[in-house]
């Protein structure tokens, strides 16, 4: 399967600043893969080490920090040759290996000819840990769950992502694009961008083994939340867990502690949501009271919404069918758009640099679903699960603060439009967010 993160990797390699690299994403995300096959279409050959397998490699890290003997006792170990700039090195399943993370720093000071790349499913809660981290000898990617584009692409729909890719003018999309690409996106809520679940559908059309993949992901998540230091976090960390298709489903999304537990406190539960949001298994979008630069500094660290890692993991966990596949607009209206909504923000972490932001106000009650930065701009964007796009809430943003709303941007299930300057992208295009908004504010 095609993904798109091959190109950064690629620039890495080429880079004359290149450090060791550290690949984060959740499990079963593709990292491993992704690895291997840029190894095997880019080096001479590839020279892997998990560190899960083989505990014993985790000793050469413990007697030595010298490069040069650590890279002999490896090829000696394993019976690959290494070779500096021909040879991929990789890493795989340091989490739990400190002094592996930490050897970068002698890599990157004492050997900077070698191309190493370390992965693991759990590096967010390692890196959070204070510890000796080799800060600044380390360049960081982030593999997130496959794109509407990439599912595309797996499903053999080229033609559709290549359109998508060349439109360059605010006109309607023609039907005979507009209907296929609904009708796939409807199958991407489905499956979600997790390789497996994908390749279960493109490759065998087989729901019941698609289902089957996500069930078992879900449960490789929460045996995990059992590796949280404090064995009394796990119960509280699986309750969060749980409570976020409830959250979601609500009309107001923003994340209340009585849904996981009548009566549960910010405080006993906040420690458990923290690791889920380390370990990116969770988003956390804070409430923003203004649009204003940094994003940062207008939040309202008592307010925010969490949304999932995956679309296709939302629905597992909700438990909503994939019948609801073929019952019209019911599965972009389900839990009253929160797979929508999931989907947008899935979409938008991986285009935007800054945290997307949301915001509401009460007296009377107004919310905009997403606050991105574009550049030093701030855009509010609206999610609507359907055709009925008449909204209140960011017509009122744009009074409140109109010299800092260039442009306003809903996603729905309309075509194409530049209204003014409220632009309507369909949802299908969310992948292509950050560059439709720089054509439109040619026009505004």
């Amino acid at each position: 399967m095609e993904r798109l993160i091959l190109n950064q990797l690629l620039n890495w390699k080429n880079s004359p600043y290149r450090k060791p690299l550290i690949l984060k994403g959740v499990r079963q995300v593709g990292k491993t893969w992704i690895l291997k096959e840029f190894g095997r279409r880019f080096y001479e050959n590839t020279a892997y080490f998990n560190f899960d397998e083989n505990e014993e490699y985790k000793q050469f890290f413990e007697t030595t920090k010298d490069v040069n003997r650590l890279l002999q006792n490896l090829m000696l170990a394993s019976g690959q040759k290494i070779l500096p700039e021909k040879t991929l090195i990789i890493f795989d399943e340091v989490q739990d290996c400190p002094n592996v993370i930490n050897s970068m720093k002698y890599f990157c000071e004492n050997a900077p000819q070698y191309h190493i790349a370390c992965a693991g499913s759990l590096l967010g809660i390692a890196l959070a840990k204070p510890s000796s981290f080799p800060v600044g000898k380390v360049n960081f990617l982030q593999i997130d769950p496959m794109t509407f584009t990439e599912f595309l692409l797996a499903n053999g729909d080229d033609n559709l992502a290549a359109y998508l890719e060349q439109i360059d003018t605010l006109e309607p999309i023609p039907d005979a694009f507009f209907n296929p690409l609904y009708e796939k996106l409807k199958m991407y809520y489905i499956t979600g961008g997790m390789p497996e679940s994908v390749l279960m559908w493109t490759e065998a059309r087989d729901v019941n083994a698609m289902q089957d993949s996500l069930s078992a992901i879900i449960d490789a998540y929460e045996r995990d939340f059992a590796k949280h230091p404090d064995v009394r976090e796990f119960p509280k960390i699986s309750m969060v867990w749980k409570s976020i298709p409830s959250q979601l489903a609500k009309e107001n999304k923003k994340f209340i502690y009585k849904v996981i537990k009548e009566g549960a406190r910010a405080r006993e539960y906040e420690d458990a949501l923290q690791w889920l949001v380390d370990a990116r298994l969770v988003h956390k979008i804070y409430r923003s009271t203004a649009p204003g630069l940094p994003m940062s500094a207008y939040d309202d660290i008592s307010a925010f919404k969490i949304y999932l890692v995956d679309v296709g993991l939302l629905r597992r966990l909700s438990q909503l069918s994939p019948s609801a596949f073929a019952e019209g607009k019911r599965l972009f209206t389900e839990f009253k758009g929160a797979l929508t909504e999931n989907f947008v923000l899935q979409t938008l972490i991986t285009q935007f640099e800054v945290v997307p932001r949301y915001w509401t106000q009460t007296n009377p009650p107004y919310e905009v679903d997403f606050l991105i930065q574009r550049e030093n701009d701030i855009f509010p964007i609206e999610v609507k699960a359907e055709t009925n796009t008449t909204s209140k809430s960011i017509k009122k943003f744009k009074e409140l603060f109109p010299d800092k709303v260039k442009l306003r941007v809903r996603f729905s299930l309309d075509n194409l439009k530049l209204d003014g300057d409220m632009l309507n992208i369909p949802l299908f295009m969310a992948d292509q967010t950050n560059r439709i908004i720089g054509i439109a504010l040619n026009h505004v």
